[in-house]
Formats: structure tokens, C-alpha cells, sequence
């Protein structure tokens, strides 16, 4: 007699709970009951820093070239989510110039983050490196917050640490969170943990993201979201709400 093969947890059949007035958005691993007003997307660092030629992240030697369609791809999904009525927040990461918000030699911050380190190499680029009110800190061309909209600057890869991001959510009877950006598998899932363990729910818009290094990555967040820390969506799939 064969044995029966056990099924993935996540691959078991369930039906998320139901509010009058929510859409269903097709998602991975079950169809998420998305409603406008209780539903933010945060947009994770869309900065030059991490998007363009001669920002950051490409001085320190990882590929950007995709930067550009995923531009694209955040700047079509918050037009939709402005167009459903979901409150769209920005997320930028950097320090104010001196960078005392960075930490001392006593903060792990200072000896892993790439930012410091390559200023500490290179001198000339310490307060242009993501440094607010720079060239690096502001965000691609292409994307343009709505006076509406939320902007919260954040000092380390997660976006609930040391920011006023939860009360804003919470004050606004926000309780579903689409993710964009980059890069997938720092600042967004650092960002997109944190929302978890705080009972947001969250949502991973997946090809509007990119990743810092290979694509193995992107994949690996991916696969993380959908197992272990919520939902995996499309722009596509969002537009089909808006249709």
C-alpha cells in the first residue's frame, strides 16, 4: 500500500475571512480579501541610492539594470492604488547629514552597512551617500508622491524601526500592507517581517520589486512570503481590481 505524500502546509486549502465591500485579489497560496480603506501600499526605498547609475548601490558594485522596469512597474501599482482608494506611503532609508542616526563603532549598523562602509574606503562620499536632502536619498525619476500621501525617512533596513510608521497605519485603521520595491530581500522583507509580527497583514507584490544581488534572492523572498510571512501578488493581479 503507497504511502500517502504529506502536503506543504501551505498548500492546504483555506478561505481567509470575508468583509462586505472587500475584492479579491488573486494571490499566492490562497486568494487575499482586499479592502481600499483598511489597505496601504508601502513603497520600500525607490530611491537613487538603490535604482540609478552612479547611486549607491551601484558604486558598490550590484547590478541596477533592472531598476529601471521595476520603476515603471511601482509607479503603474501606486496609480492603481490611488485609483482603489488605498493610502500609499513612501519609505525612504538614509540619515540626516553627520550621520550620528548611522551609530558609532558600538552599532553592528556601522560595520554592515554598505553605505558606511564604502564611505569609510572613500571619504569624498560620506554625506552623499544616502544622506537626506542628497542626490541619493531622493527618489527616481519617474516617481511622484501626492500631496495625500504619507513620507516617513527610516534609519535601518526595516521600516517600523525607529519610525512613526505603525501609529500612522494604526490611526488610520490600516490593517492590509501591499509591498514594492527595493531591494526584495533586505529593506522590503525586513519591512514586510516586521508588519507580520505586528499583525499587519501583508501582501508582497512580487515583480515590483528587485533585489540586491542575484536573482536567486528575489526568488528566495519570495518563496519566504508565501510560506512563512503572508501573501504573494502581481501588478497585474491588482490592476484586475481596478478594472
Amino acid at each position: 500500500m503507497d504511502t500517502p505524500q504529506p502536503v506543504p502546509p501551505n498548500l492546504l486549502p483555506q478561505s481567509l475571512p470575508r468583509t462586505p465591500g472587500d475584492l479579491l485579489l488573486e494571490a499566492d497560496p490562497e486568494p487575499f480579501p482586499l479592502l481600499p480603506r483598511r489597505t496601504a501600499l508601502i513603497v520600500v526605498d525607490m530611491q537613487n541610492a538603490y535604482g540609478a547609475k552612479g547611486g549607491y548601490i551601484d558604486l558598490g558594485g550590484l547590478d541596477v539594470s533592472q531598476a529601471p522596469e521595476t520603476t515603471r512597474k511601482v509607479a503603474r501599482l501606486v496609480a492603481l492604488c490611488r485609483m482603489l482608494g488605498i493610502t500609499v506611503v513612501w519609505l525612504q532609508n538614509g540619515w540626516q547629514k553627520g550621520w550620528a542616526e548611522a551609530g558609532g563603532a558600538e552599532s553592528p549598523n556601522h560595520w554592515k552597512s554598505n553605505a558606511m562602509r564604502l564611505a569609510r574606503h572613500r571619504p569624498e562620499l560620506r554625506d552623499r551617500l544616502i544622506t537626506e536632502g542628497g542626490w541619493d536619498f531622493d527618489l527616481l525619476p519617474g516617481l511622484q508622491p501626492a500631496p495625500e500621501d504619507l513620507r516617513i525617512r527610516k534609519t535601518r533596513y526595516g521600516g517600523f524601526t525607529g519610525t512613526p510608521l505603525e501609529p500612522m497605519l494604526r490611526g488610520r485603521g490600516i490593517r492590509d500592507l501591499l509591498f514594492c520595491g527595493i531591494a526584495t530581500n533586505v529593506c522590503v522583507e525586513s519591512t514586510l517581517r516586521e508588519a507580520y509580527h505586528r499583525e499587519f497583514w501583508p501582501v508582497l507584490i512580487e515583480d515590483a520589486c528587485h533585489q540586491a544581488g542575484p536573482p536567486e534572492l528575489h526568488a528566495a523572498t519570495v518563496f519566504n512570503v508565501r510560506r512563512f510571512f503572508g501573501w504573494v501578488s502581481t501588478v497585474e493581479k491588482v490592476a484586475a481590481l481596478a478594472a
